[in-house]
């Protein structure tokens, strides 16, 4: 984006201002923009009221070159984003059929009846596009006046998403205010923290003058950033400085662009076509949960299995009832057996299975709040890691589901550079894979 345009974000709605929604537009448009090259300049957050929507959106329209707005386009009484702007820029509401006939099918497919307030959003100021909305009934709008472009979008994060990836950002790459690709390249990391990771990449960071080097911290994790804001380098050339990276990284390095980390899994999975199992004690789910986000995953994902209490672990996981009198749910002989009976019960190559004391409360001298052990299942062994995390409940949990996926990762990582000095000419026929993990276990685990 060229430096001199000003971008203008305006988020309404009281549920932001009383803390009830989290201000999920600005974090999402901000880094769409950012990948392309641009930038946010301003974010306002409004309440629902005419008063305070049209005071902001006059002070914006005045100076910004770009003004995107959210919420406020839907059918209750409280939606007043588009009439309020309508009436700054002094272009009269009008009725649009082919908006009002796309609501009415939405209804129709759905069989449900429309009440007449929906109609309200059948009104567009004249002159504005419609942005169309698959995903609910009030579409967006597309207005071009002065010089100036002002997108208006529903608040509904289902619906804003696919709209402005798919419609916005074409539109403003095509009039220059973005460019049509990304303009970095992103290194993410994984085990090795901000400050070991620039000591360790600096010598070869050096070689390239006027390259943007930007680190970006997560828990656990770390993206390398690399860009050239001066125009040095092409896209090209920072791809092959972002490889050398990856050489200095081995394990640590988790991919390019913006994968999670879940995902890298289930790809590694699907590549070796093996299957997983997951069975959770003090995360409840959430592991689980991770793979169902992945489209595909079952392909990969057998399930999961949430025991949260002893007599479940016994029940469903086939864990001794002794193993947890003689040492306790949370502990390491408790966290292989779960993984091996979930792998067992399902079927499934691997099972990776976590246990713990999450906090506030519970833990014992031996075993802290914040202990976790985490036990894996392979087609080689079985195995099990101890954790010691500091922070909240919440926050313990994302880190033992982080340093479980991370577990397997790099143990799938070790299975294919196994795997990959095998002849490649093998038939991929049940035997031949049956064999190949047979040589497979010839190896150590690196735990």
């Amino acid at each position: 984006m060229s430096g001199n345009k000003r971008v203008e974000l305006i988020t309404t709605g009281d549920e932001l201002l009383l803390g009830l929604t989290a201000n999920s537009h600005l974090t999402y448009i901000g880094e769409q923009l950012r990948r392309r090259g641009g930038s946010l300049t301003r974010n306002v957050v409004v309440s629902d009221a005419a008063e305070a929507i049209g005071s902001q959106f006059r002070e914006s329209w005045a100076r910004a070159d770009l003004i995107i707005t959210t919420g406020g386009l839907g059918p209750t009484c409280d939606d007043r984003t588009r009439e309020v702007i309508a009436s700054v820029l002094e272009q009269p509401l009008i009725h649009d059929p082919a908006i009002e006939a796309a609501i009415r099918e939405r209804f129709a497919r759905s069989s449900r009846k429309m009440s007449d307030n929906n109609l309200k959003q059948a009104l567009r100021p004249e002159g504005a596009e419609v942005l169309p909305n698959a995903h609910g009934t009030a579409p967006g709008l597309w207005v071009e006046k002065l010089g100036r472009i002002l997108v208006m979008l529903p608040g509904p994060p289902h619906e804003l998403i696919p709209m402005f990836e798919e419609q916005v950002l074409p539109r403003l790459a095509a009039r220059g205010f973005i460019s049509s690709e990304e303009t970095y390249v992103q290194v993410r990391t994984l085990g090795i923290g901000e400050s070991a990771l620039e000591a360790l990449l600096t010598p070869t960071l050096a070689e390239y003058p006027e390259v943007g080097i930007a680190f970006c911290a997560h828990p656990g994790q770390v993206d390398l950033r690399l860009s050239s804001p001066s125009g040095r380098y092409s896209r090209a050339q920072l791809q092959i400085l972002a490889n050398r990276c990856r050489e200095h990284l081995g394990p640590d390095f988790l991919c390019f662009g913006h994968d999670t980390l879940v995902k890298i899994v289930s790809d590694l999975l699907r590549l070796r076509e093996l299957d997983l199992a997951v069975a959770e004690s003090c995360t409840g789910g959430a592991l689980a949960s991770a793979f169902t986000d992945v489209p595909g995953a079952s392909k990969c994902f057998a399930g999961g299995i949430v025991c949260y209490s002893n007599d479940c672990k016994v029940q469903l996981l086939d864990v001794p009832e002794c193993l947890l009198k003689q040492h306790g749910a949370v502990s390491a002989e408790t966290a292989v057996a779960m993984a091996s009976g979930v792998a067992e019960r399902l079927s499934a190559d691997y099972g990776l299975a976590i246990t713990g004391f999450a906090g506030p409360c519970g833990g014992t001298t031996e075993a802290p709040i914040g202990t976790i052990y985490l036990g894996l299942h392979t087609p080689q062994g079985v195995w099990s890691r101890r954790l010691s995390i500091t922070g909240s409940r919440t926050l313990v949990k994302q880190r033992a589901i982080n340093a479980a996926l991370d577990w397997m990762r790099r143990d799938l990582l070790r299975l294919q550079a196994i795997t990959d000095t095998l002849p490649h000419s093998l038939p991929h026929d049940e035997p031949t894979r049956q064999e190949a993990r047979r040589l497979i276990g010839l190896g150590e685990s690196e735990s």
